[in-house]
């Protein structure tokens, strides 16, 4: 089990305040999670290959093609301020 003031330090990490009563009911939660994963762990897994995603999802690549359907003068047509082709924004420190 999770002794106190392990608990208590993760507590202060997040900046949470908790009692004397939440640590001691965390400290049990957090050894069940942690027993769980103790239980993972000593699965055999020999021979498994490892999942990329849990089920079997097709990717749909396309081909990428390049279009010019706007001019560079037309997507800044109605920029409340422009230099040249670019959009003009107010400086950022």
């Amino acid at each position: 089990m999770i002794d106190k003031k392990t608990i208590e330090h993760i507590a202060k990490l997040a900046r949470l305040h908790i009692t004397d009563e939440e640590a001691q009911e965390y400290s049990t939660q957090l050894a069940k999670a942690l027993n769980h994963f103790e239980t993972i762990s000593k699965i055999n897994t020999a021979g498994i290959e490892p999942l990329i995603t849990p089920t079997e999802i097709e990717s749909f690549w396309r081909e990428d093609v390049v279009k010019q359907e706007f001019s560079a003068e037309e997507m800044t047509a109605n920029a409340p301020a422009k230099a040249g082709n670019l959009f003009k924004v107010p400086p950022v420190v």
